[in-house]
């Protein structure tokens, strides 16, 4: 496949997986090409069968222990998505491999329900949209976050939403209806309000319009929703912050948190071909105020300190972002999510219950 950038996709590269025995590079042998431009990359979409459905972890710096997702890579093709080196572990590229090869969990909903009805489960929140974004664009096809919804709603168990799709509203339906018991909340992830930065940076994700009117349709449908402003790129994005704030409370959002970029293994590479492809000018000094604010490198992984980074800068965002919540009335309070009215359905059999 060959390398640079193409329209509607995020990644500018398909680098070889870490784990590949083998490196693979482009060479011209000059034969002859016809004028036509080579096609654009396909999304194909691979279906899969999961064993277990729930991730859990310990991470002090994440507000919730489980999670489920859907999909393995993402179509939305964000250029600075953490989860990119996941789909080393398919053997495949974390850059185009992982926006164009999606791997669907089929079974997703039929496997959640089976562990929800497990005398040992200890009903939590669940988190969807943790790695990759359940409401991308195979999910209009799919339906499979749909589904596990519907699980989620017979069990009475809580769920908590990050999304950058306004397909979202789809299900505002089963969202308000949880909604009224405590059981759903909803975060629409808004990097820029710039157009122009968001389709090449986040190339097949909701503008950042049909996000703010997202939030708006979910809060007028009784739905708690929230703003993720995330990642905060410096000299890029930042100076978006305060707006993006300002313009998700008007539109109903009653939450907010923020996320600076974090740029683990092989996206430090993607995100600064990236740079050098879309803002060559500003590349350079993008990348000395991101490793200003990690220590000196590209990423640091302490949990303590990698959503929000370190020294000078980091704290002047933070500070922003805290003024700003107070100014815009967002994060008065969050009330947490009901695990109390959590059920196991009774099973319809043909056999009486004995008791």
């Amino acid at each position: 496949m060959r390398d640079g950038h193409q329209k509607g996709r995020g990644s500018v590269s398909n680098g070889t997986p870490r784990f590949e025995s083998f490196v693979r590079e482009d060479v011209c042998d000059n034969w002859p090409q016809d004028d036509e431009p080579e096609p654009s990359t396909k999304t194909v979409v691979f279906t899969e069968r999961a064993k277990s459905i729930l991730s859990t972890n310990a991470s002090p710096d994440i507000p919730f222990e489980q999670s489920v997702n859907a999909y393995r890579g993402c179509e939305h093709g964000c250029v600075y998505c953490y989860a990119r080196p996941s789909h080393a572990y398919l053997n495949l590229s974390p850059g185009l491999d992982f926006e164009t090869k999606i791997y669907a969990k089929e079974n997703a909903a039929e496997v959640l329900r089976a562990t929800l009805e497990k005398t040992s489960y200890v009903p939590k929140l669940i988190a969807l949209g943790t790695n990759t974004d359940p409401y991308q664009p195979i999910e209009r096809r799919l339906s499979i976050t749909a589904s596990i919804l519907k699980v989620l709603e017979d069990f009475n168990n809580p769920v908590a939403i990050t999304t950058k799709s306004a397909l979202v509203i789809r299900d505002i339906d089963v969202l308000a209806r949880m909604a009224q018991k405590n059981l759903a909340r909803v975060f629409l992830s808004v990097t820029t309000l710039d157009r122009e930065i968001a389709r090449t940076l986040e190339p097949r994700a909701s503008t950042p319009t049909k996000r703010l009117q997202a939030i708006k349709a979910l809060s007028e449908a009784g739905i708690p929703t929230g703003v993720m402003v995330a990642p905060v790129i410096p000299s890029l994005t930042d100076s978006d912050m305060e707006k993006i704030l300002f313009a998700s409370r008007e539109a109903g959002a009653r939450y907010a948190a923020y996320v600076l970029l974090r740029l683990p293994r092989e996206v430090a590479g993607l995100f600064q071909e990236w740079l050098n492809t879309h803002h060559p000018l500003k590349a350079n000094h993008v990348m000395s105020l991101v490793r200003q604010m990690r220590g000196g490198q590209d990423y640091d992984s302490d949990f303590r300190t990698r959503m929000r980074g370190t020294g000078v800068l980091a704290g002047l965002i933070e500070q922003r972002f805290e003024k700003a919540c107070v100014k815009a009335g967002l994060n008065h309070e969050r009330k947490p999510l009901s695990t109390d009215q959590f059920r196991r359905p009774v099973k319809i059999s043909p056999q009486l219950q004995l008791f």
